[in-house]
């Protein structure tokens, strides 16, 4: 029978997970079978893929992916590792879907904000006190370094307009809307939508406050559009943006960037 053990296809006798734990690693070891955790035995079947990961080591970096990749759920990382994603807005939106991205794997990503760290940012998006003074662009991509360093990282410090969508998003699979002001959120919207054709927009509307997680939800106005939050509740005083809503709201994006990539198109 041919299965692949930690990224190596081989033909074994083995017949469970667990009797191939015992001969290739410890007893401490994480089990991982297409794609799945296991604490209970389980059979082997042809072309089954298997992951046996020592407990607390640091891995050598070229079994690292195969390592991640048993996580991502194999077949499902394939098509991920081939997305092409672009973020306009690394903040509280931006910066949380671009670290969700770069757990399951995207393998290029786009970051493109203008702004440096500051500290009123720190309620909500993913930076830390160390990153304060430095561009949003350059703190995420060293956080995803940290992460995955097999993901391709790109990154632009400029402002978003009209004159510059074409050359910035050009060439990418999916556009990740993540703008503060609505003026901004519709300029870059209305101008992909007329300028890249193919460009799957998902963009995000609402999420300020306290209310309801429920209330937030993924919406597809149009054929390349798909709108994320309550669309109603803006940041004002006394209903700022707070981390839980806003990162629910950055949660239905790259959650819904991720069924794009894997080719489903419904909400």
């Amino acid at each position: 029978m041919k299965i692949i053990i930690n990224g190596k296809k081989m033909e074994t006798n083995y017949h469970t997970a667990f009797e191939a734990k015992e001969k290739l690693g410890t007893k401490n070891d994480i089990v991982i079978l297409n794609g799945f955790q296991i604490d209970k035995d389980s059979n082997l079947h042809e072309n089954d893929v298997l992951n046996i990961i020592p407990k607390g080591v640091i891995p050598a970096k070229e079994e690292l992916e195969t390592m991640m990749m048993a996580r991502h759920t194999p077949l499902v990382h394939q098509k991920l590792k081939k997305g092409r994603v672009a973020i306009a807005g690394l903040g509280g939106l931006g910066s949380n879907v671009a670290i969700m991205l770069a757990r399951i794997g995207v393998g290029h990503l786009l970051l493109v904000d203008f702004d440096m760290v500051e500290p009123s940012n720190l309620n909500r998006q993913n930076y830390t006190i160390h990153h304060l003074g430095m561009p949003k662009t350059a703190a995420l991509k060293k956080q995803i370094e940290d992460i995955n360093p097999f993901i391709q990282v790109k990154t632009q410090q400029i402002k978003v307009t009209e004159k510059n969508v074409k050359h910035l998003f050009g060439g990418y699979d999916i556009l990740c809307e993540a703008f503060d002001h609505p003026q901004e959120k519709s300029m870059l919207i209305n101008t992909a939508l007329n300028q890249l054709k193919n460009i799957k927009i998902v963009a995000a509307s609402g999420m300020a406050g306290y209310d309801s997680s429920n209330l937030i939800q993924t919406t597809r106005p149009m054929k390349n559009l798909y709108l994320c939050g309550d669309f109603k509740n803006e940041a004002k005083i006394g209903r700022g943006l707070m981390a839980p809503r806003v990162q629910i709201c950055a949660g239905h994006q790259a959650n819904m960037i991720l069924r794009l990539l894997i080719g489903i198109e419904k909400i």
